[in-house]
This record gives structure tokens, sequence and C-alpha cells, in this order.
């Protein structure tokens, strides 16, 4: 992400250790980022495609931006299956 022309986006995905019973809300967040002082600072970070097994994290720049290192962190709020759990049939 350090060529400063054109848009540019890293895709990751994430896998839950827990599945959650409905698909749960992200939130992302950076936790930490080494950018060029000498142009604009663009950056978006996002969640998509999110379902009760993961979802993918999305950081995009554009533009002039130069992007040396990122770090982005997650968490996801939503209701997971407990073992007293149990349905009739």
């Amino acid at each position: 992400m350090w060529t400063g022309k054109g848009p540019r986006e890293l895709r990751r995905i994430v896998e839950f250790d827990e599945h959650f019973t409905c698909p749960p809300v992200v939130q992302t967040s950076l936790s930490m980022l080494d950018i060029d002082q000498s142009t604009n600072h663009r950056v978006d970070i996002s969640a998509e495609m999110v379902t009760e097994d993961g979802f993918v994290i999305v950081f995009r720049t554009w533009g002039d931006t130069k992007i040396a290192r990122v770090r982005a962190d997650w968490t996801a709020f939503g209701p997971v299956r407990h073992e007293d759990d149990w349905e009739l049939y």
C-alpha cells in the first residue's frame, strides 16, 4: 500500500472461535497505523459478509495516501449457544 496511487484494499477472513446463534454485530477499529506524513490520510476499515461463523475484515485507502503498516482489532457482539440450551421437537 506504499505506491500512493489509486484505490488499494486488503481483505482477511476472520473465523470465530465459537459460533454465534445468529450473525453478530461486529465492531472494527485500527490499533496501529504507520502512514506517510507527507500525504493525505485516507483510511477505511469495516466488517463485511458477517455470518454466525465469521466475517471479512476490509482495510481500504485511496488517492495519494501511503500506508506502511496497519493493525486492526475487532469485537463481535451476539448470542452464542450454551450447553443448557435445548429444543423440543
